[in-house]
């Protein structure tokens, strides 16, 4: 499992800027679909919503293709899914 961190900036009080870290968690998944590499993707986003909240963005590692007959029959992807991690109470 991967973990990225991303600054970003906040303004206090005194109108100060002060540099928050967030931490996210990167998941690697792989889907396919008989349409599209798009609706691959699409896939990948709405089985992974079933279990994650906060899903922040798709990066698409890898494209490949399964072919019958000389023709595609199934696009598939290698994906990274971006969550935000959340804060025990």
């Amino acid at each position: 499992m991967e973990h990225a961190i991303y600054l970003r900036s906040a303004i206090d009080k005194r109108r100060r800027i002060i540099t928050m870290a967030k931490v996210v968690k990167v998941i690697e998944l792989m889907s396919q679909s008989s349409k599209s590499w798009e609706d691959a993707a699409q896939g990948a986003v709405n089985e992974a919503s079933k279990t994650l909240r906060n899903i922040r963005s798709i990066y698409i590692k890898e494209f490949t293709a399964e072919v019958d007959n000389g023709k595609v029959s199934n696009y598939r992807i290698n994906a990274k899914v971006t969550f935000d991690l959340e804060r025990g109470a």
